[in-house]
């Protein structure tokens, strides 16, 4: 089965939203897909929440996973982030092990 390593972004300023979204898109999503050596990376805009973005990337396994938190991969992420946004958008992160999957 397959695992995920799950970015929760929290955009509060309106206002960086779009420059946050295009960002992402044209650079961290890809950069972070390449240094993680994930499977797949998506990421999309909360529907209840407007501020809250969140970034998958998908694994092999639950190990693969786990060893991107304290990753220098991550360390390098981690401090182009904080170069970019500073302190403008707080963010948490998750492992997900995926236990089932039905359908395709």
């Amino acid at each position: 089965m397959t695992a995920i390593f799950m970015v929760r972004a929290q955009v509060a300023d309106a206002a960086l939203r779009k420059n946050f979204d295009r960002w992402y898109q044209d650079e961290h999503l890809r950069d972070a897909l390449k240094a993680f050596k994930a499977l797949r990376a998506w990421r999309g805009w909360s529907e209840v929440d407007a501020s809250v973005h969140y970034a998958f990337y998908e694994f092999e396994d639950v190990a693969r996973a786990k060893s991107i938190p304290g990753s220098d991969a991550l360390k390098r992420l981690v401090a182009e982030f904080d170069r970019v946004w500073g302190d403008k958008v707080t963010r948490s992160r998750d492992i997900v092990d995926a236990i089932q999957r039905i359908g395709g």
